[in-house]
């Protein structure tokens, strides 16, 4: 059968690109590597998180990680988002912050540094689409209460979720500093929103999938309203390895290995990869043919190239009997709901580069197995018998403790990329895409200032102990940049809409195409940018597209 379009992944560069595809007419297919999960199988089950229910087994579908450190490859997830249908959203915490307008050109604000560049289009020409974003997933936020993000044309279409009472202490502490602390924005409803319910406000949110449908999942908010369309079709379970090309310069489909182990061929006048950063490099290194000997869209050998995380800091305040705000304890609301964005831009003299981050606060949820780990961890070795259990009922019933994220600039340098692994196999017998790390000094200098900043005010909150737990560290999960996006196609992959230079009809539309991280969360941006692709999309091939 041959599709208008063919979209390989279905998380938050998939997902706008099938609804308004689709919303349009167009016959779509959606090709997803991993099963399709809901709300029955998303119980509250630390366990099955813990054994990796979102993402591959690393023992038959690993990615290979090496360092300046190590001599052989590490199988890791590291890169991994998610493999399901709904991708990395069906488990995001929803986050979901706009990029301030100095993302866009951080080549031109802060000099000719390695590896920067600036974005093909500006903050203003993806605001529309911020927007577009934000009321087609679902955010509840408040405009306006952050004064440093860039403009908006309106509101969020839900109120910020409730928070607990701590909150407004923790603003009232951040204003006494000098400092703004705003409702985090969320994907998650404060109110029933799309035919979904509100959130019930349990304490595995981040992490774990939404059993009630509340959180605005690229399954739940789009791909169910593209399936409704009666022209759009997601297909689990399949792994595609090969993207095919005419003898011209089109691409006419892709190859997928089914379930069952055999090789079906797709054609469609359009092809969009959306696999996220990691995998959507490696699909194109491994579409090698006698035209594309190093792989599609890898003449200039850019492919895998500029490829980032997100550099995170993070800690936790622990409050105990005699020092705990008033309601800390009484009121079991396990959201705070806080953020600080007045240190996204460093005071000079920290780093050789003046970029922050935005400072995220929330409660350390008291789910089982991470209250043991916290407990143990506190103590320094073996604890059990009754002294453990004093301990995790003193951990559940008398202490509380609040911990603090920061998002801050991952910086691209020439020694992180991905490749194809030359030994390692997945259990499809293809090459893994091997991961090479190098990580920025800049990383640690700003996360040790931006952390201490977090930890003051979990201080001046009456914490009895802070914490950094990892400073400048690497998201697992947090990743873009393999498949630049630019307007010289000597030294970018992608051109402004995202097409693969030399390839007419060859798209690759999730955070594969940024030019830099951003000090916050990319998932808004994914979604924006796929918003925009997908009016390009219709505009160009809407009328015939199969023909």
């Amino acid at each position: 059968m041959r599709y208008d379009a063919v979209i390989i992944g279905s998380g938050a560069g998939g997902g706008p690109l099938a609804l308004r595809l689709s919303g349009a007419g167009m016959k779509v297919l959606v090709l997803e590597k991993g099963p399709r999960l809901g709300p029955l199988d998303y119980a509250h089950d630390e366990l099955a998180v813990e054994r990796g229910m979102f993402t591959p087994d690393t023992a038959t579908d690993p990615h290979a990680v090496v360092t300046r450190k190590t001599k052989t490859p590490t199988r890791m997830a590291l890169g991994w988002v998610a493999s399901c249908v709904g991708g990395g959203t069906e488990h995001m915490g929803a986050y979901l912050y706009r990029f301030h307008p100095v993302d866009f050109k951080m080549r031109s604000h802060f000099g000719a540094l390695d590896g920067f560049a600036d974005w093909p289009f500006s903050y203003e020409e993806l605001e529309p689409y911020y927007a577009m974003a934000e009321h087609e997933v679902g955010v509840s936020g408040l405009a306006g209460a952050n004064p440093f993000e860039g403009r908006r044309s309106g509101p969020y279409p839900m109120p910020p979720l409730p928070a607990h009472p701590v909150s407004r202490q923790l603003e009232a502490l951040c204003a006494a500093r000098g400092l703004t602390a705003f409702p985090t924005p969320r994907a998650i409803n404060s109110r029933p929103y799309g035919g979904r319910p509100a959130c019930a406000f349990c304490e595995s949110c981040s992490g774990y999938g939404c059993p009630t449908g509340a959180r605005g999942s690229s399954q739940a908010a789009l791909l169910s309203r593209a399936e409704a369309t009666g022209h759009c079709t997601i297909l689990p379970d399949v792994m595609v390895h090969t993207l095919l090309t005419d003898a011209g310069n089109r691409a006419r489909g892709c190859v997928y290995r089914d379930p069952d182990g055999r090789d079906v061929e797709v054609e469609a006048a359009l092809v969009c990869v959306c696999c996220s950063a990691v995998e959507s490099a490696r699909l194109l290194l491994l579409s090698k043919s006698a035209r594309h000997p190093d792989g599609l869209g890898n003449g200039n050998g850019l492919v895998g190239r500029h490829l980032q995380f997100h550099a995170v800091t993070m800690g936790q305040g622990d409050f105990v009997p005699g020092r705990l705000p008033d309601q800390l304890l009484d009121d079991p609301h396990p959201f705070l709901g806080r953020s600080v964005m007045d240190y996204y831009f460093l005071p000079p003299g920290v780093s050789e580069l003046n970029k922050g981050g935005i400072l995220r606060f929330g409660f350390v949820p008291r789910t089982p197995l991470a209250t043991a780990r916290r407990v143990l961890g506190r103590e320094g070795g073996l604890v059990w018998g009754e002294n453990l259990k004093q301990k995790l009922h003193n951990a559940v019933h008398r202490e509380r403790s609040i911990y603090f994220e920061v998002f801050h600039d991952f910086l691209p340098t020439r020694d992180t990329y991905v490749s194809l692994d030359p030994d390692i196999r997945d259990r499809w017998g293809l090459p893994v895409a091997r991961i090479s790390l190098d990580i920025h000094p800049h990383h640690r200098v700003a996360g040790r200032w931006l952390g201490d900043r977090a930890g003051e005010l979990l201080g001046d909150l009456g914490a009895d102990k802070v914490t950094l737990s990892d400073v400048g560290g690497t998201s697992a999960y947090l990743v873009m940049g393999s498949c630049r996006a630019g307007c010289d196609p000597d030294t970018s992959v992608l051109d402004v809409n995202c097409k693969v230079h030399g390839v007419e009809n060859l798209y690759v539309v999730d955070g594969s195409f940024m030019p830099s991280s951003g000090g916050g969360p990319p998932t808004l941006t994914i979604l924006a940018n796929s918003f925009r692709v997908a009016d390009h999309l219709l505009t160009r091939f809407g009328d015939g597209a199969a023909n």
